[in-house]
């Protein structure tokens, strides 16, 4: 019997699957963070890498990081393209600081929740 509760995967080892599919969504969430910084690029690019890679994560413990990391990326877009859209009227800036700051969390609890091998909704 191990030591450790049985929903505390940060301690067992990963099957080769589950290794290929933490690695994917750690690049997907390392090019949209660095998306929030660079105008844009990197962020659509991580979410296409997401979704290119979305499959081969299917049944491992990393799945929903991937439905998490595409939420974000398709909520941030079309947010953020409304936000622009409204700058013109004082909103735009509200809508901008705070789909930002809802992306940076969401982005923040997948990382914190992924480098410990744990779901991103556990």
């Amino acid at each position: 019997m191990s030591d450790f509760p049985e929903e505390n995967n940060e301690h067992r080892s990963l099957t080769p699957k589950e290794d290929r599919a933490k690695t994917h969504a750690l690049i997907a969430y390392a090019l949209m963070v660095g998306g929030l910084f660079t105008g844009g690029l990197l962020w659509i690019i991580g979410g296409i890498w997401a979704i290119v890679k979305r499959e081969d994560a299917v049944g491992t413990l990393f799945e929903d990081h991937y439905t998490n990391i595409i939420t974000t990326f398709w909520w941030g877009l079309g947010w953020s393209v409304i936000g622009l859209i409204l700058l013109f009227i004082f909103i735009g800036y509200f809508i901008l600081i705070g789909i930002m700051v809802w992306s940076i969390y969401r982005l923040v609890k997948g990382l914190a929740r992924i480098s410990s091998n744990k779901s991103f909704d556990s």
